[in-house]
């Protein structure tokens, strides 16, 4: 048994004990320990690692520490980094599809307002969870570290922020997701498509008041929901907006 020196970079400190935050220390290493043992064992997902350096050298998952080592672990990688260090994971192809835990329905309401999309039910155990990421490419999201920690997840995201619309700022910022947003595409309950239908179409489904107010409206083929632009639609609008200007702006 020895030990290795540890630092953590920017957010990743978040998952360690204040006196661990922002500095190097050392940590004693059980047998054979790799660094993905290691960095989960100080409480770092691996999902949140972007890049390890062992001594200097970009390391994998994988790597075997011996004693007297020194790790430097990264969120992200740079504009330089990505360039030129091997990613520890490839990224999903094609647009980004995501799967919610079963406290995370507030956020994935919202991912599907924005036109991601999410899967999610309240029901859903840690297994399925973990299946659905695999079977279907899709990214995991969750505030539950030990489920992030599992060897079969590959694409997660942890949430730090508690709130449904902090949430939403934190993971359209973490994939740069502004670009590629469709707001109102797909169905909030369902997470269906969503298509544009005559208003003679659905005249017999809408209350008396939205026959008299509205002339544009959705519907989602499988779950038979009508939308239109009202209060509520207006309130998300100016949500959605808000916070797509901030990200288009700082890009």
């Amino acid at each position: 048994m020895g030990s290795a020196t540890f630092r953590f970079c920017e957010e990743l400190n978040d998952f360690l004990p204040p006196g661990r935050r922002y500095r190097e220390f050392v940590s004693v290493c059980a047998r054979a320990a790799t660094t993905k043992h290691m960095i989960e064992a100080l409480g770092v997902p691996h999902t949140e690692v972007e890049m390890i350096l062992v001594n200097g050298e970009p390391a994998g998952f994988d790597r075997q520490l011996a004693d007297g080592d020194h790790v430097v672990v990264c969120p992200r990688l740079d504009a330089a980094d990505a360039a030129s260090q091997p990613r520890l994971r490839e990224r999903p192809s094609g647009r980004p599809r995501f799967v919610a835990d079963a406290h995370l329905g507030g956020l994935a309401h919202m991912l599907r307002m924005l036109g991601f999309d999410t899967l999610y039910d309240n029901g859903y155990h840690d297994d399925e969870l973990a299946a659905i990421e695999a079977q279907q490419g899709r990214i995991l999201l969750s505030r539950d570290r030990e489920l992030l920690k599992r060897r079969e997840i590959v694409h997660g995201c942890y949430l730090h922020a508690q709130k449904p619309e902090e949430q939403l700022r934190e993971i359209v910022k973490r994939l740069d997701l502004a670009r590629n947003a469709k707001p109102f595409t797909l169905c909030l309950h369902c997470n269906a498509p969503l298509r544009p239908v005559d208003k003679a179409d659905v005249l017999e489904r809408l209350p008396p008041r939205v026959r008299e107010n509205y002339q544009r409206f959705s519907t989602c083929d499988r779950c038979g929901r009508v939308y239109w632009e009202g209060s509520h639609w207006r309130n998300m609008c100016r949500v959605l907006d808000d916070m797509l200007q901030d990200f288009n702006a700082a890009g």
